[in-house]
């Protein structure tokens, strides 16, 4: 998270000045490719680029310059997810500790943030069916780690979207999914998270094709709302203002086509005791 507010900063100080990245690349004696790695985060920037860079973008308050080293310490200080090999989540998981705000929508599965562990293994066995037994609990041991943030003295507000047909599949068979339910509606009643169902009755919406997590961060980070949105074989990070306004137009009509908080807990309570039957 530190690493691409630093690049999204560099980057502000370069475009303000007019320079393109080949012509910072000349000065500082390095490639474009490097420059606009450091501006998108993809690389670490190092105590000597962020002073190099600076003294190129004429950054003469030293409390600024300050700043700017502060936020590369910060970068090379390594997040609780760097102990496992989950490349293709990194990212995610670095925005998910800085977020103020996170929407989730989910049209197949329930959010990770939400998860028993047992729905975990069943969910990613189903999807990648030759996946090594160790890299699974691994997964399934990720998404446990990740749901501590809404256990924190100030976690970040969750609001979860769920189509009705993640409440009612029946993932793992009857045990698993009341198990599943359960946990669901305990997370909504101690307010940490916002459950709302988009019942079958609203029928076709444009979010049908996709699951996707909208994350919102303060003002004194700079950092512009990121949408992740995730795929079968793969997963994609929205970050242009055209996008990002896309995105809250849907969560805006799908917070509006689904049910209430409360009728949702009702919901969730009678599909739960349909698995008893």
């Amino acid at each position: 998270m530190r690493q691409r507010e630093l690049g999204m900063r560099l980057r502000e100080l370069r475009t303000g000045l007019g320079l393109t990245v080949e012509a910072v690349g000349d000065q500082l004696l390095c490639s474009a490719t490097k420059i606009s790695r450091l501006e998108t985060g993809a690389r670490r920037a190092s105590l000597r680029d962020v002073r190099d860079l600076c003294g190129i973008y004429g950054v003469t308050d030293p409390a600024e310059t300050e700043e700017l080293m502060k936020l590369a310490r910060q970068a090379r200080q390594p997040g609780w997810w760097t102990q496992y090999d989950e490349p293709g989540l990194s990212p995610l998981l670095g925005l998910e500790q800085e977020a103020i705000a996170i929407t989730t929508f989910s049209m197949s599965f329930v959010p990770a943030l939400l998860q028993t562990s047992d729905y975990g293994r069943v969910i990613t066995r189903g999807i990648e069916r030759k996946m090594d037994p160790d890299v699974l609990e691994q997964r399934v041991e990720v998404r446990l780690r990740r749901q501590q943030l809404l256990d924190r003295p100030s976690p970040p507000r969750y609001r979860a979207l769920l189509d009705e047909a993640v409440l009612r599949r029946q993932v793992g068979g009857p045990a698993v999914m009341r198990a599943q339910l359960e946990k669901i509606f305990k997370c909504a009643a101690e307010d940490k998270a916002a459950i709302q169902v988009i019942p079958f009755v609203v029928g076709a919406h444009a979010s049908m094709d996709s699951n996707f997590m909208f994350l919102e961060f303060g003002e004194s980070t700079q950092q512009r709302p990121v949408v992740f949105v995730e795929g079968l074989f793969s997963n994609r990070y929205q970050e242009r203002p055209v996008e990002i306004e896309r995105y809250r137009e849907a969560i805006e009509y799908l917070r509006d086509a689904a049910l209430s908080t409360r009728d949702s807990a009702s919901l969730i309570a009678e599909i739960r005791a349909s698995c008893d039957d």
